[in-house]
């Protein structure tokens, strides 16, 4: 490549950079031109041909057309699968050692899920009964009273209801509220490894690089309390195939959890009745304050 189309391709990124020098919002400002020069350095970089130009466009198009607005978010499943949403939580949940591990947010969360009594069972479809309790206390150890925790999982399947037309739109979500204590109970079914949807775009974009798109069995939580930081997290099956493969990088070893054999009751199942056997978890989950 000569000198001259050098000069003329670093005129045109100096000319978009500095297009946005009088941009009065200064983070704005940061963010553009720090996505110009990154994405300009892309560019030259693969030297991107008209033709891969034009199959991104139609890709991010592709993308767009594919969410729902309720449930199927491509976007954030694109970004989960090239790891951006995970580098966002890491850069954003900067805790102390001693807080719950957060980790992705995920594409299948729905609002105004049921709120649900303690120990209820939150699960209207077919799997392994279990029982998941346990406590979420501040960094001192100190009980959270009435932490509120937004749960969800998908069914045997491999499906969110939601996602999937045959599930009650409230199955296996549900608000559960901590008692006097900070002890929690949950009512449902063992969670189960699944495949992310791979009928759009980011399918495609799996496929052509030859990864898997599976994730290990996970039960979300989304914990609440005024005062303190959001927790968005995950408790993963301790013995699931894909811990080390997660297809969207969210997997931490402080958030696995063991689902234990259970032929005799303890305390919280022999108060809730759950007919026996099933499996149990146990989880502390540890908020920090603002």
């Amino acid at each position: 490549m000569s000198d001259h189309n050098t000069q003329i391709e670093a005129q045109i990124s100096r000319q978009v950079l500095s297009s946005f020098d009088s941009t009065p919002d200064a983070r704005f400002k940061q963010i553009m031109q720090s996505l110009v020069y990154h994405l300009h350095r892309f560019v030259r970089d693969v030297e991107l041909t008209e033709r891969e130009w034009l199959e991104g466009i139609r890709f991010l198009t592709d993308t767009g057309h594919t969410c729902d607005g309720l449930v199927r978010q491509e976007f954030i499943l694109l970004s989960d699968t090239l790891g951006v949403s995970m580098l966002v939580d890491a850069i954003n949940h900067r805790h102390s050692v001693d807080a719950t591990q957060t980790t992705v947010f995920g594409p299948f969360y729905i609002e105004g899920m049921p709120e649900r009594a303690y120990g209820e069972n939150m699960a209207f479809t077919p799997g392994e009964r279990a029982l998941v309790r346990g406590r979420v206390v501040d960094g001192h150890g100190n009980p959270m009273v009435g932490a509120v925790m937004d749960v969800w999982q998908t069914a045997e399947n491999g499906m969110y209801s939601g996602q999937d037309p045959e599930q009650p739109i409230g199955n296996l979500r549900g608000r559960y509220r901590t008692d006097s204590k900070g002890y929690f109970a949950i009512c449902t079914i063992v969670p189960v490894c699944y495949p992310i949807p791979t009928d759009g775009p980011v399918g495609r974009m799996l496929k052509a690089a030859n990864r898997h798109p599976w994730r290990p069995a996970h039960l979300h939580f989304m914990i609440e309390k005024p005062g303190y930081r959001t927790l968005v997290t995950h408790l993963f099956n301790r013995d699931d195939p894909y811990l080390e493969s997660d297809a969207v990088f969210g997997v931490k070893q402080s958030l696995q959890v063991i689902y234990e054999d259970r032929m005799t009751h303890d305390d919280v199942s022999s108060l809730l009745g759950i007919t026996l056997p099933f499996k149990r978890a146990s989880y502390e989950f540890v908020m920090e304050a603002e």
